[in-house]
């Protein structure tokens, strides 16, 4: 009985540990990959601060340090929380194996007692032969060699509850030290997060008194993404056009081929009816005549078309909707594009669509800056619209495309090197390159170096991407790329 009580007080206790322990590998790999976030922005703010204008980069970076810093706060609360639910169980647990252990060392003091009271020969005996019968007397020789093994099943669980004991306090010890220094880390976090408002207040009151020529400088990006806006426009329409013109031209040549075979059904017709009529006014012998019969499909007429019976062919007539043959993921109710009229123009559009929050980044190690839509700069009256995500990177970074596609575009927009890329009736687009290493109508692969990444309007390195759809309408790409 006290075995299985010890057992499954093992189990239990075994099972706790487990569940903890799993829960602080989550927080701590939370914490190393906020603490990491937190090493790439200050270094960019480094690189930032060697500029000697302070740009809205600047304080986008700062916001972003703080915000980082906040979550590594939080993380840290939690692991505090979570050391001190676990001192609270040790020590309950503690508390619990002093309270058992006190009760095995009375009962097994017990057992000795009554062990030495009756430990003589004569006494055994006496009891042994006391018995009424057999049976009874061997019920008691096993009563006898169990109330020893029980003696001794006691005394190993009072040692085993001893070291169970002795283990626990020591884990409550490393928790309480764990305790310590987190609280320290912590501590040392919260005066870094007010240097960082610190900071960011001094560098608000910086962009306050350069607000004009900083609104000039939006005023002068807004400028270059309007153009870089109609750009693409342009570039779409013109895909969609040609997808058009090429989807006209699959029909019109399906009309034609189908003119052309319901022409020669005609003329196979007429030729059999002459034939028939020929052969029925120079026969001698009706009866035994042999009939010309009409041209079956298998059968090749003079002018070296197939033959066919004499019902119309009713050839489908293909529409700018109709899904592509092959691809059967596709969804019945879906809204098909010009740009998927081909097999493979629609299996980029569903890859794309399937790969949605697990799409690559075009950069590695980058930090967005300017996040989607208008952005506002807390304590300024700046604000600013962004098509994609302004991504800061040192310059030269290889930019790499995010999906398989086509090249559409590959050139210079209002004094800025752009890559458009196609994938199916979506668009992804990769501005500020230093240089660019594709060109147009190009097949490239999820991966695939588009080129360098350059400066933008502010001086700073940089990427602008973008995901566009065949509406030109600019999509969030955060929801399309897989999280960090």
């Amino acid at each position: 009985m006290f075995k299985k009580i010890f057992v499954l007080f093992v189990v239990l206790l075994m099972g706790g540990l487990v569940a903890n322990a799993q829960n602080r590998e989550d927080l701590q790999k939370q914490k190393q990959s906020i603490e990491k976030e937190l090493a790439e922005l200050n270094q960019l703010y480094r690189e930032t601060q060697k500029n000697t204008k302070t740009s809205v980069k600047q304080l986008a970076i700062i916001k972003r340090k703080i915000n980082a810093r906040e979550s590594l706060v939080n993380s840290i609360n939690r692991e505090v929380k979570q050391l001190d639910e676990t001192i609270f169980l040790n020590e309950r647990d503690i508390y619990r194996l002093r309270k058992e252990l006190d009760t095995l060392k009375v009962k097994y003091a017990k057992s000795i007692v009554f062990a030495y009271k009756n430990r003589s020969s004569y006494a055994y005996l006496n009891f042994l032969f006391s018995a009424g019968s057999f049976n009874d007397a061997m019920k008691r020789m096993a009563y006898l060699k169990s109330y020893r093994q029980n003696r001794e099943t006691q005394a190993n669980t009072i040692v085993k509850s001893e070291n169970l004991l002795q283990e626990k306090i020591g884990v409550l010890s490393v928790n309480k030290k764990e305790r310590l220094s987190t609280l320290e880390v912590q501590n040392k976090q919260l005066l870094d997060l007010q240097e960082d408002r610190k900071e960011q207040d001094q560098v608000v009151a910086q962009l306050k008194g350069k607000e004009k020529e900083l609104n000039k400088q939006i005023r002068d990006k807004e400028n270059q993404r309007q153009k870089v806006a109609v750009a693409i426009n342009a570039v779409i329409r013109r895909e969609i056009e040609e997808a058009k013109r090429r989807d006209e031209a699959k029909r019109l040549k399906a009309l034609e081929d189908a003119r052309k075979l319901k022409a020669a059904q005609d003329a196979a017709a007429a030729q059999a009816a002459a034939d028939k009529k020929n052969a029925a006014g120079t026969t001698t012998k009706p009866a035994t005549s042999t009939i010309a019969k009409p041209p079956t499909n298998n059968t090749v007429v003079a002018n070296g078309s197939a033959g066919a019976n004499n019902n119309s062919v009713n050839t489908p007539k293909p529409t700018l909707n109709d899904p592509a043959t092959g691809v059967s993921s596709a969804a019945k109710d879906r809204t098909y594009s010009p740009l998927e009229s081909t097999p493979e123009g629609m299996e980029m559009s569903l890859n794309f669509e399937n790969n949605r929050g697990r799409l690559p980044w075009p950069v590695s190690n980058g930090i967005v800056t300017v996040g989607f839509g208008t952005q506002s700069y807390a304590g300024t009256k700046l604000m600013q619209k962004s098509d994609g995500l302004e991504i800061a990177v040192p310059v030269g970074s290889a930019v790499r495309c995010v999906a398989d596609g086509e090249v559409v575009y590959a050139g210079e927009v209002a004094d800025e090197n752009i890559v458009l890329v196609k994938h199916g009736k979506y668009f992804t687009g990769y501005k500020n390159l230093s240089s660019v290493a594709v060109s147009r109508d190009q097949k490239v692969k999820a991966g695939t170096v588009l080129g360098k990444s350059g400066t933008s309007i502010d001086g700073e390195g940089g990427i602008l991407f973008m995901i566009m759809n065949d509406k030109s309408v600019a999509q969030n790409p955060t929801p399309w790329l897989r999280s960090k």
